[in-house]
């Protein structure tokens, strides 16, 4: 096997993310064939070196672990928190291995996220170019009219952190709950930090309520602070999700499956005529009239054979007188 960095090493076994496995090996926690290593960068075989981590040694690459959870409202998304206010950690205690949230959802919002040891996938997933669908419900103060909801849809300029402006990527919304507080389904591809919330600010309408129900083949099943384990034909479509061909989709089409499945006999023929390669074909009663032929002259007939006989015998008599 060939020799990686000790960091990605030690996240690998699940002992800890690969940041703080970085920490760990420049406080010098880390032995390497009984050295203690504290260069960032050092390579080592996992299966050939002896790694040990507070003298503990590695016990090889940890099982990858995919589950779902339903995050209710007040927990923070993160392993540890210097506020001392509940982690999603505390949801997921009960999970076989030591897995990592995939995003996040801030303290006021619920609903579904992902988490997993998986950090291939996790990094595939949270790419920018990755292009994953999120669907959320929204509960919004007031009703925001078609003119702000089509400019939701096409992208706004919200603010980032250290005020720096950046312009949405389209998003697809549609009213599910009319009310003097309506309650919207909004599906966005990115995955910026209080991106609904802010969307709807520059608008003019605060968010009450954020739920998400939706990430990618992903849909929320669970009641809230349960969890469950992803199949194997979701973990496949979830990598298919993060490294697939992405089709951009204007606002409010039906997706692209959808499209495929409407059925053969509501689609319009479309008419042979409409081929611009080729001229359309005049009908019937449009085909012109055409001046038949004139009639050819009549050949002479021919002599019969007494006649020619009789005319052959005069012309040799007139010979011979």
């Amino acid at each position: 096997m060939p020799a990686e960095r000790l960091q990605k090493i030690i996240a690998a076994a699940g002992i800890a993310s690969r940041r703080k496995a970085e920490e760990m090996i420049v406080s010098g926690r880390v032995q390497v064939n009984g050295q203690v290593v504290t260069e960032l960068g050092t390579k080592a075989d996992p299966e050939q070196d002896h790694i040990r981590v507070d003298g503990k040694l590695l016990q090889g690459r940890e099982r990858f672990s995919y589950i779902v959870l339903n995050k209710p409202k007040g927990y923070v998304t993160t392993v540890s928190d210097e506020k001392k206010r509940p982690t999603v950690m505390d949801l997921v205690q009960k999970v076989k291995g030591r897995v990592y949230p995939v995003g996040r959802l801030d303290w006021a919002s619920e609903g579904l996220l992902l988490m997993t040891n998986d950090g291939a996938l996790a990094n595939a997933l949270m790419k920018a170019s990755s292009n994953v669908p999120k669907t959320y419900v929204v509960k919004v103060a007031g009703q925001p009219d078609e003119v702000k909801l089509d400019k939701l849809r096409r992208g706004v300029s919200i603010a980032e952190k250290g005020g720096r402006r950046v312009r949405t990527a389209p998003a697809k919304i549609r009213l599910i709950r009319e009310g003097d507080n309506p309650w919207l389904e909004v599906t966005i591809i990115e995955g910026r930090n209080r991106q609904v919330r802010k969307m709807f600010e520059e608008v003019g309408h605060h968010v009450e309520k954020i739920r998400r129900v939706q990430y990618g083949p992903l849909a929320l099943d669970v009641p809230p602070g349960d969890w469950r384990n992803l199949t194997l034909l979701e973990v496949a479509k979830l990598k298919t999700a993060a490294s697939g061909p992405k089709i951009s989709l204007p606002p409010n089409m039906p997706t692209l499956p959808q499209a495929l499945k409407a059925p053969t006999s509501k689609l319009a023929r479309v008419p042979k005529s409409s081929n611009p390669s080729r001229p359309p074909r005049p009908s019937r009663s449009e085909k012109p009239s055409y001046a038949p032929r004139s009639a050819r002259p009549s050949r002479p007939e021919k002599p019969s054979r007494e006649a020619a006989t009789f005319r052959h015998s005069r012309t040799a008599k007139r010979k011979r007188d």
